[in-house]
Order: C-alpha cells, then sequence, then structure tokens
C-alpha cells in the first residue's frame, strides 16, 4: 500500500505505480478538455479542439485503466465496466459527429463524461474531504444525477445548438 496526497494506492509496485501516475495525467487532461469543450462555443475551433484532446485523453484513461484492472481484476472489475462504457459513449458521440446528429453526440459525450467521472468518485470518493462523508451509494448517484439533469437541459431547453 502506498499513500499519495492522502488517497491509497493499493500496491507499491513500481509498474502499479507508474501506470497510476499516467492514469491521472491521462484522467485530468480530459477532465479539463472535456469542461473546455462544454464551455466553450459550439462548432469548429476552440470546442472541437478541446472535444478531441478529450476523446484522446479518455482514450488514454481506458487503456491505463485496462491495464490497472488487469493487476486487480478482482476488486476493480466495476471500474473496469464504467471505463468500458465512458469510452464506448465518446466513441459514439464522436461518430455521431459524422452523421450529423447532434442530439446523439451530444447524449455520448455527456454520458462519457458522466460515466468517467462516477468511476473516479467510486474509486476514490471515500478518500476525498466532503465526500468522505458521503454513503457509498452517492458515489455512484450524484454524478449521474447531475449529469442528467444538465443533459435533459440541454437537450429540452436548447433543441437548436450548433455544433
Amino acid at each position: 500500500m502506498t499513500v499519495i496526497l492522502g488517497i491509497p494506492i493499493p500496491s507499491a509496485d513500481p509498474i502499479f505505480l507508474s501506470l497510476v501516475a499516467v492514469h491521472i495525467a491521462f484522467g485530468l487532461g480530459a477532465v479539463i478538455a472535456g469542461l473546455g469543450a462544454m464551455l466553450s462555443g459550439k462548432g469548429r475551433g476552440a470546442h472541437s479542439n478541446f472535444g478531441i484532446t478529450y476523446f484522446w485523453c479518455l482514450f488514454g484513461v481506458f487503456v491505463t485503466m485496462g491495464l490497472l484492472s488487469f493487476f486487480r481484476w478482482a476488486e476493480d472489475y466495476p471500474l473496469f465496466i464504467l471505463g468500458t462504457l465512458a469510452f464506448v459513449a465518446a466513441y459514439a458521440g464522436r461518430s455521431a459527429i459524422r452523421s450529423r446528429t447532434p442530439r446523439l453526440h451530444l447524449t455520448g459525450m455527456a454520458a462519457s463524461y458522466i460515466l468517467m467521472l462516477t468511476a473516479f468518485y467510486v474509486d476514490n470518493g471515500k478518500n476525498l474531504p466532503l465526500w468522505d462523508r458521503l454513503p457509498q451509494i452517492a458515489f455512484w448517484s450524484l454524478p449521474s444525477t447531475i449529469g442528467l439533469l444538465l443533459l435533459a437541459y440541454y437537450l429540452f431547453r436548447l433543441p437548436k445548438f450548433k455544433l
């Protein structure tokens, strides 16, 4: 067991810890790029650039998550499922651009972000300030509840957004 910034890492193996470091870097990149895509004007330019960066950072999260899950399958298979679903949703959202279906694009990308954050909180929530006071079910339900409410707002209140 190794503790970094108050968060226990369930191994002292240097290969595992290196994978964790790369995984965290990709995860932070995905969170930041995803926010950038959400907050920028839709269409070519910043939104597209942030979106491409988000997709490839999420791909890095997906690959490192798969490798990390291999080391601790019994404990991490739920994270593997969440990570796989997050990447599949992002892939579907990215593919929707080519078929010119903006609602599917928004839904896929939002679902991928929600699933990515859910996996983070399920794995780390018990070690985070304020989150450590919440029951385990909150780690699974809060990202979805907040994310789905925001998604519904954009799908139903602003139906004429542009990509």
